[in-house]
């Protein structure tokens, strides 16, 4: 068998009675090469509709020809297909029920390539309405993750159509430190080349605010876990940039990570304090040491569970205090916790419901929504400035000191 080097990365490979399949990623989507038996040199991709044109292989038997598929894309929900290596075409088993949101014909998703601050291109996807405004009045959201080779493929979510009815702008950053382009891609955003992770994430929300998709006072920035050194490092690199920030079970502590439970796991990827020049690596990624006293700083929210082995609280913690500390925006950081769950991993649907209402509720009360201001009622300080329980038991948001002056 033979697949010709192209742009393409080779992700998995399976054997069926006519042929062999492989996975391929180009950028943000996926597919499936098919190299038949008797002309191995002929890889040839699966043709997929374009509603579903990210797709990967489900199930493969040697004893049958064919495969079956999951094909989706940013606009569309998921669906198996089956495909027929004699018509040489996919059909829709049918078998993954569609939603009352089968697909988002007024939403459409736009790719680039952005120069980064070496000249690098990043691949960067933008999903919004087709009737946007490039006038920069909407506010957008940026995210990405930028760890362990990584990918966050083209993919449909459904908690996300609120914000894209609003108008909103989701924005999915491919920095380097992920598996875009392979093995080189990962290892240009590790350890010493780690800032390449950060720095294409603000060439990236630079360009949002060039060509107009919206402004630095109507844009956010989201990551979570291994994402959290992303969004962290970029809000204390570039915090005129962004308005406000969501850092979800984020490791913000770099210098300690080692030293925790999950730390010795995470040296091939981030570094060790015991080499001198990855020492240095592991402060320039540490959110928490590169807050500056008297900087400007967006609004932040911290999340995370108390339970959390993977990544240790006390990270969300020390952030949240030391930036509440340092910053003189006025803008709020909070921290909110979960004392039911741990790094996200098998929390309830009314957990994870829970929490991303009150992530929404933040970002938009940050960017402006008119609908999400306090009212008069709801300035009013608290008799007692600190964490407030809600009935379930799980602790809420800590008040910063200056949220009430906002």
């Amino acid at each position: 068998m033979v697949v010709p080097p192209g742009e393409a990365v080779l992700t998995s490979v399976a054997a069926a009675a006519d042929a062999v399949y492989v996975g391929t990623l180009r950028l943000a989507h996926r597919g499936v090469l098919r190299v038949p038996y008797d002309r191995p040199g002929d890889a040839a991709p699966i043709p997929m509709p374009a509603d579903a044109a990210s797709a990967a292989i489900v199930a493969v038997s040697p004893r049958l020809p064919g495969l079956l598929l999951h094909g989706e894309s940013w606009t569309h929900p998921g669906r198996i297909f089956c495909f027929n290596p004699e018509a040489n075409a996919v059909v829709d088993t049918g078998l993954q029920p569609m939603g009352d949101f089968a697909g988002l014909d007024d939403i459409t998703a736009t790719e680039v390539m952005v120069r980064s601050h070496d000249g690098v291109g990043v691949p960067f996807s933008i999903i919004h309405r087709k009737d946007l405004p490039r006038d920069g009045s909407k506010p957008a959201i940026i995210s990405g993750y930028g760890a362990y080779g990584a990918v966050t493929t083209a993919r449909f979510d459904a908690t996300s159509l609120a914000w894209l009815d609003r108008g909103g702008v989701l924005a999915v950053a491919h920095v380097r430190g992920g598996g875009t382009f392979g093995k080189a891609w990962h290892h240009a955003g590790r350890k010493t080349t780690k800032p390449n992770t950060w720095k294409d994430l603000i060439a990236c929300a630079e360009y949002l605010v060039e060509q107009g998709y919206t402004a630095p006072q109507r844009l956010a920035v989201r990551g979570r876990s291994g994402g959290g050194i992303l969004a962290g490092r970029a809000i204390t690199e570039r915090p005129d940039l962004f308005a406000a920030a969501e850092i979800a079970v984020g490791c913000t502590d770099m210098v300690r990570f080692e030293l925790t439970e999950n730390g010795p796991p995470n040296v091939p990827e981030f570094g060790s304090l015991a080499v001198p020049e990855e020492f240095r690596a592991l402060l320039a990624m540490s959110t928490l040491h590169q807050i500056v006293d008297g900087k400007a700083y967006p609004a932040v929210l911290l999340t995370h569970g108390i339970n959390d082995r993977r990544v240790e609280p006390w990270q969300s913690f020390k952030t949240a205090a030391r930036l509440q500390a340092a910053t003189s925006s006025k803008r709020p950081i909070l921290l909110r916790l979960d004392y039911q769950s741990g790094h996200g991993i098998g929390s309830a649907r009314s957990q994870r419901h829970a929490e991303l209402a009150d992530i929404w509720a933040f970002i938009l009360w940050q960017l402006g929504d008119p609908a999400f201001q306090p009212r008069a009622a709801d300035a009013a300080p608290p008799e007692h400035e600190g964490t407030r329980r809600d009935r379930v038991g799980r602790s809420s948001c800590s008040i910063s000191r200056d949220e009430t002056k906002e």
